[in-house]
């Protein structure tokens, strides 16, 4: 397999940027404003590790016309400038009296004003990164009407270009390396947290970037959390254990788990295991352009359903995959969004088997013009018991 290239050509920039102003004519706004990190990335090419700082608000506006323009700290003039942005406004952040708001105010109200109407990520699943009382604030400063651009954004950004899919494709062989590499030294005695530190090291030599996202359960013959690991607790005989992670390459995840027994596994937990891999099969095959979300989900719970699923505590079965860890849609009974070539997606059919049990399995996939095709390399269909 080719290696991909990092970053991304102009010509990538200027095609998401054709499709988001096409979405404003649609919706009648004269620009959108971004202020969250995968949306400015989105739009721009600034990839940088300094947003873990919170202290400082960056805004990015996409006119209705012509290419966006960057309002940031001067902190990141330099980082901006090496991107296709030709528009770098700055001010000496922090500077809580004002911190950008003016300056943004000033560039929404110099744009050509044709329908007086600014979209903003303010609805499903999204979040504003800056202070309420700023965005209250500029609500007042700028002559136009701020509506909500949140679903919008979403669509835009579901479907991926070859370029953002071979990226995926990359940190799932990645990540595959690293799963392989468990049952080389995982052994009873060892602790969550010491064989998945081992695994994050393995990903990072296998060439991941980061690996932000490591979580683990076990337990005798089951586990019944996946949220709060890894622990220090004990990997004993019996047990088994669930890790589940999402790493990162050139700003792009990875997201799926495995699971293996330690000496034994009872029948009725090697039961739950081979019914999780057929409902993530059942819904790999009901994944097509023209199907939806819902229609994956059926697909999937009616094999954990038939195999005596008790219920499903995490809420839906998978969900859209990219620079983010999840991102929309969701594999729920509700969702029914129509799926489309170029959308990464999760397929993560989990059932509780048993009062405490609970089995769960994820798969990458992306939807091509013919069906899907696995990003990742299949989990092994029988639970792997490791002595």
């Amino acid at each position: 397999m080719t290696m991909p290239t990092r970053g991304f050509t102009q010509q990538e920039f200027e095609q998401r940027t054709e499709r988001a102003q096409k979405v404003m004519h649609e919706m009648k706004l004269d620009a959108m404003m971004f202020t969250t990190e995968p949306n400015v990335r989105y739009f721009t090419g600034f990839h940088s590790q300094f947003w873990h700082s919170p202290t400082r608000p960056w805004f990015v506006i996409v006119p209705a016309e012509g290419k966006p323009i960057a309002v940031i700290p001067e902190i990141g003039a330099k980082g901006m400038g090496k991107t296709w942005i030709d528009d770098i406004i700055t001010w000496p952040a922090p500077r809580p009296e004002d911190d950008g708001i003016s300056l943004v105010a000033n560039v929404l109200n110099t744009l050509p004003s044709r329908y007086g109407r600014v979209g903003a990520t303010l609805g499903i699943e999204s979040h504003l990164r800056m202070p309420v009382n700023n965005y209250l604030k500029l609500t007042t400063m700028v002559k136009k009407e701020f509506v909500d651009v949140a679903l919008a954004m979403h669509e835009l950004r579901q479907i991926k270009s070859p370029a953002e899919i071979a990226k995926t494709r990359e940190i799932c062989r990645i990540t595959n390396v690293g799963f392989k590499r468990i049952p080389e030294y995982a052994r009873v005695g060892m602790t969550e947290r010491e064989i998945c530190k081992q695994f994050g090291m393995d990903m990072l030599q296998a060439g991941a970037d980061e690996c932000p996202f490591i979580i683990a359960g076990s337990g005798p013959d089951a586990y019944d959390d996946i949220l709060m690991g890894p622990t220090d607790r004990v990997i004993e005989h019996g047990d088994v254990l669930l890790i589940d992670t999402g790493a990162v390459w050139d700003g792009y995840f990875s997201d799926f788990d495995r699971n293996w027994a330690f000496g034994t596994a009872s029948e009725e937990t090697k039961a739950a295991y081979r019914a999780t891999y057929e409902a993530t099969t059942k819904g790999f095959e009901a994944a097509r352009p023209g199907a939806t979300t819902t229609d994956i989900y059926n697909a999937m719970w009616k094999v954990l359903e038939a195999n005596g699923a008790l219920g499903n505590d995490i809420g839906r079965v998978g969900h859209g995959l990219g620079m983010e860890l999840t991102e929309r849609p969701s594999n729920t009974a509700t969702d029914n969004t129509v799926l489309k070539p170029g959308m990464v997606m999760t397929l993560e059919p989990g059932m509780v088997y048993a009062p405490g049990k609970t089995m769960l399995h994820e798969e990458n996939i992306v939807i091509t013009e013919d069906g899907a095709e696995w990003l990742t390399e299949r989990a092994a269909p029988e639970l792997i018991i490791i002595e």
